[in-house]
């Protein structure tokens, strides 16, 4: 637990089928990827050593496997409010494919037809902000891309709707939430963390073309 000011902790969950093609993943259950768990696996090893009064996790699978294989299984408490944003008709959808449609197209102002609306979204992010700081301690979260974007804009009191598509993660990444100097100056403490999946696939090349 942190002796200072609390510290949050954003795990998006490993890669899947359809966060490797680009297609939206929403309440779509799906499995992570054989590389997905590997890299779940390197995001338990970067946050070894660190403890947490709380763990929560989406009920999704691709986050709870993340969850499990990162070491933190046992102690995750699911909480509904962490699933991924309801992609209604564009589930499974690419971006480029919707733009071809609506050019003018954006997830976090418009939202989806027959899914989630971004107010819908942020209410979500909203209730966990609020669960999060009444938690004296560090927390971590494993959960999912759009929703964490969502997510930082309301811990920082920012609007959602103009701000989230700014927060670009990638899969197996780790960010943190944090405050400066006291709790009524909410901020940013370090963004989509990918040091320990990008040493690993460092290493990965270092082995197959070896120094001459």
């Amino acid at each position: 637990m942190s002796k200072e000011l609390p510290i949050i902790y954003l795990a998006r969950h490993g890669e899947t089928a359809w966060s490797l093609t680009g297609q939206h993943t929403g309440l779509t259950d799906l499995p992570l990827t054989e590389q997905g768990e590997h890299t779940a696996r390197r995001l338990g090893a970067r946050l070894m050593g660190l403890t947490f009064a709380k763990v929560f996790t989406s009920p999704l699978q691709r986050a709870a496997k993340t969850c499990e294989l990162a070491g933190f299984g046992a102690l995750a408490e699911v909480d509904p409010d962490l699933v991924e944003w309801d992609y209604g008709q564009y589930e499974g959808r690419r971006g480029t494919e919707i733009r071809a449609e609506r050019p003018d197209w954006n997830l976090f102002r418009d939202g989806c037809p027959g899914g989630e609306s971004p107010t819908q979204a942020a209410a979500r992010a909203d209730r966990v902000v609020s669960r999060i700081r009444a938690i004296q301690g560090d927390v971590l979260l494993f959960t999912s891309g759009h929703f964490i974007r969502v997510l930082a804009s309301r811990w920082l009191g920012l609007e959602p709707t103009v701000n989230s598509r700014y927060f670009m993660l990638s899969t197996a990444s780790l960010s943190a939430l944090g405050y400066e100097d006291s709790l009524s100056r909410p901020v940013i403490r370090f963004w989509n963390d990918t040091q320990h999946v990008m040493c690993d696939s460092l290493q990965s090349k270092q082995s197959t073309h070896p120094r001459r």
